[in-house]
């Protein structure tokens, strides 16, 4: 198979994922971040996508036939993070330029290209859902946006195709990610059933009845190798959600039976995760000394100003799949079981008890 991956911010919940997949299924991988992780069939490649000369020095000789661009840098306000994510695109793809090798680079975005970013998040109005790729963009800063733009001006002077996804909530297994639903809500119910705190929605109760869906980060990967590798995905945006759709009154309580503790009652109003967890770092190294586990840093397992962003949206959200569906894309996951096999995942690592 003359297919070659570069897998841009292999350490994340995508990007992870991402490489072990295209191993499984034959590629050549190359796997890049500050700190790459050692995954088992992926070359690692440490580079820093700001340090432009360093970059181009890292990527020679490397000739990917497909990039996969999962990774992304927070700042403080969306300005900043359209300026410093723009960039780093830009250096990526332009670092590439000198092998000509690259046929395809796909990126991978977010809801917030409907929503608009954290500093404006699901304010003004609300979008119609369920979201299709044809709405137009936010009439606002959104550096999706400006990534968008950096792609598709690559590819139009270097010739390659490309495309675009957009997860909703991703779920998987990753350690020090910053928008990490899963692992976060893991780690909570754990330090509820250890100290006997109420295992509590923190959302809204739009996201509480509403319908809603999520992203398992294997369906991802599968999603991203059918766009990068079929004709009839070329130059497309797609969303790309589990498929089916539940609403958080219903699935709260199955993840609370899971770890052998019962869902408290609904309040009625939003109580942020963040304000719940203000205190559980010491919590959690109790726990990690009594049960023996890998990381007793809280902070690189839970990222509960994230899951607070998600599960406190005031607007419904759903996401259609028409577009990939009738492209030839119809793989399905199972939602609880996204959860699930993440949490069995994070025991064998010895994450959780």
């Amino acid at each position: 198979m003359d297919r070659s991956a570069l897998v841009v911010g292999a350490s994340g919940i995508v990007g992870n994922n991402l490489a072990r997949h295209l191993v499984s299924r034959g590629w050549r991988v190359h796997g890049l971040a500050r700190r790459p992780p050692q995954i088992p069939g992926v070359e690692p490649v440490a580079a820093d996508l700001l340090q432009r000369d360093a970059l181009h020095q890292a990527l020679s000789g490397l000739e990917p036939t497909h990039v996969f661009i999962c990774t992304w840098m927070r700042q403080p306000t969306e300005a900043e993070n359209c300026r410093v994510n723009g960039e780093m695109v830009r250096n990526l793809l332009q670092a590439l330029e000198q092998d000509r090798s690259l046929r395809h680079a796909a990126l991978v975005t977010g809801l917030k290209h409907y929503l608009g970013p954290f500093e404006a998040y699901a304010q003004g109005v609300a979008p119609e859902t369920p979201f299709r790729e044809e709405q137009p963009r936010l009439p606002i800063e959104n550096f999706y946006y400006v990534q968008e733009d950096e792609l598709f001006a690559a590819a139009k002077r270097q010739g390659f195709s490309w495309s675009v996804h957009r997860p909703h909530t991703i779920i998987g297994f990753a350690v020090g990610n910053a928008m990490n639903m899963g692992v976060t809500l893991a780690v909570w119910a754990t330090i509820c059933r250890e100290t006997g705190r109420p295992f509590l929605f923190p959302g809204s109760p739009m996201q509480w009845n509403g319908l809603t869906d999520v992203t398992d980060a294997r369906l991802l990967a599968k999603h991203l190798e059918w766009a990068a590798t079929s004709d009839v995905a070329r130059n497309e945006a797609f969303n790309v959600v589990n498929g089916d759709v539940f609403r958080w009154k219903w699935l709260w309580p199955k993840l609370a039976a899971h770890f052998g503790i019962e869902a408290a009652d609904y309040p009625g109003h939003a109580t942020p995760l963040e304000r719940q967890m203000a205190d559980a770092a010491p919590v959690w190294t109790d726990i990690v000394r009594k049960h023996g586990l890998a990381e007793p840093d809280l902070d690189r397992l839970v990222s509960p100003w994230h899951t607070d962003a998600d599960l406190g949206r005031p607007v419904e959200c759903l996401t259609d799949m028409s577009k990939s569906r009738r492209l030839g894309f119809t793989e399905f996951q199972y939602t609880p079981d996204s959860f699930f096999d993440l949490f069995a995942q994070l025991r064998q690592a010895r994450l959780i008890p």
